[in-house]
């Protein structure tokens, strides 16, 4: 009889402590979201995850759906600095990023140059419609959202821990866009997409929009505290079937793999990257903890999968052509996939 392994979870006492304390730090979050935003818990959970998984967030949806008032609210619960930008076809990688100008110097008569930061130097940077600027200038948000920094004229400056992008993009309206290219859209932890709220919940928000305006969010959890439940996530150990069942599902949704099932070399052109198995994993763990736990389940990882994979996945001519999509295909894959049986649940 094979012997069922015991989940790995926490041992120090000061970790679960902090974990203790983070999964009351959600509730408290989630306490003041809820004075201006109804509903989403699904979004807001993800973007919670993003956040403390150290990842940066796609966020797709037709307007009017409250992507920037969520945004917004969360930088403001967790007392971090927000950035808006608004993409468009004009727009410059200086404007993103900051340039250095000619100033004089009171004191000695002369010039030199001093750099004037642009609005990427925020915590939680929203980059609106990001898929309406041309490629030059999206990709100045590349070497902010990978390694935290930005060059400009040759010089290095890094960004003020911690730092997370929002990019939006509107699915309806595609006339002089600039689709993002792929190895851009991996370096995004996950895709979200926001759709339109049940009845009641539309009746609430309509409701709670139409009265006196609501009670102004207030910051909840510190910039130090961040950072430490950022450290902590990194620090949870994941049980090796876990890690294997995350591979695994990454594996199979490559159409080269030899052991990928039909429908996978029947509708995709290309799989995920490494970087998919390694979301799972660190979200899985975010999500962990957000709820309570100091081990990360089985359903962590199926319960992300959508978010992770729906961007990193191309779909073929023949898919597109029959209107498959990536969320049906992961949940395809997800069935054709076994979960190891190990007790972790």
């Amino acid at each position: 009889m094979t012997a069922v392994p015991t989940p790995a979870a926490l041992e120090s006492r000061d970790d679960l402590a902090l974990a203790e304390r983070l999964h009351g730090a959600r509730e408290r979050i989630l306490a003041e979201l809820r004075k201006i935003i109804v509903g989403q818990d699904a979004v807001i959970e993800q973007a919670l995850v993003a956040l403390l998984a150290g990842g940066n967030c796609l966020v797709v949806g037709v307007p009017g759906l409250a992507k920037t008032l969520l945004i917004h609210s969360l930088a403001r619960a967790l007392d971090l600095r927000f950035s808006r930008i608004q993409f468009t076809p004009d727009l410059m990688p200086s404007d993103v990023t900051g340039t250095d100008v000619i100033q004089d110097d009171p004191a000695t008569g002369k010039r030199h140059l001093v750099f004037m930061a642009g609005p990427i130097f925020a915590n939680v940077v929203l980059a609106d419609e990001i898929n309406r600027t041309p490629p030059k200038t999206q990709a100045a948000l590349l070497e902010a959202m990978q390694e935290h920094r930005v060059t400009v004229m040759g010089k290095t400056y890094e960004l003020e821990p911690p730092f997370f992008a929002f990019a939006t993009q509107n699915p309806i309206e595609l006339e002089g866009t600039y689709p993002l290219p792929e190895a851009q859209l991996d370096r995004f932890l996950f895709e979200v997409v926001m759709t339109y709220s049940p009845a009641d919940e539309e009746v609430a928000i309509v409701r709670a929009t139409t009265r006196a305006a609501p009670e102004p969010i207030r910051p909840v959890v510190s910039r130090d505290e961040i950072l430490a439940y950022q450290a902590l996530v990194r620090r949870v150990p994941v049980a090796d079937p876990v890690i294997e069942y995350a591979v695994q599902l990454a594996r199979m949704s490559r159409p080269v793999d030899s052991g990928s099932p039909d429908f996978v070399r029947q509708y995709i052109a290309y799989g995920t990257s490494v970087r998919a198995p390694q979301a799972l994993i660190l979200g899985g763990k975010a999500r962990a903890l957000l709820q309570g736990r100091a081990h990360v389940s089985f359903e962590d990882i199926k319960a992300l999968a959508p978010a992770v994979f729906r961007h990193r996945i191309l779909l073929n001519f023949q898919a597109q052509s029959e209107r498959v999509t990536t969320d049906q295909l992961v949940e395809r894959l997800l069935a054709a996939v076994p979960t190891p049986r190990s007790g972790l649940g």
